[in-house]
């Protein structure tokens, strides 16, 4: 399940990234539109691998509530974070990015 977590962040993050009010409020300027696109394109493909990651690991029955699961506590976790911590959650998505193949290893 720690894969699932981490991909969740990161793939909430990017899409909280996507945004220019949050884009800006992070990074410091907005985002160009290919930038927000491509944003949007991997934070979807970062909860897709997510939910492929969870159905691997226990089936469609178990695998789909854990996803859910799992999904609203990444998703808690991004918006406790980013009003008082942005930056913190800024590097724990650069974190989750860093450790997914360690965990993708592990969990195989």
């Amino acid at each position: 399940m720690l894969l699932v977590l981490l991909l969740c962040y990161a793939g909430f993050t990017a899409l909280c990234l996507s945004m220019p009010r949050h884009h800006d409020e992070l990074l410091g300027h907005k985002p160009s539109a290919r930038r927000a696109r491509h944003l949007k394109f991997f934070g979807w493909l970062l909860l897709g691998g997510s939910l492929w990651a969870a159905v691997a690991a226990n089936g469609w029955g178990f695998g789909l509530i854990d996803w859910f699961a799992v999904l609203m506590c990444s998703a808690l976790a991004l918006v406790l974070l980013m009003p008082y911590r942005p930056k913190l959650a800024l590097v724990l998505a650069a974190l989750s990015l860093l450790a997914t193949p360690i965990a993708a290893w592990a969990q195989g």
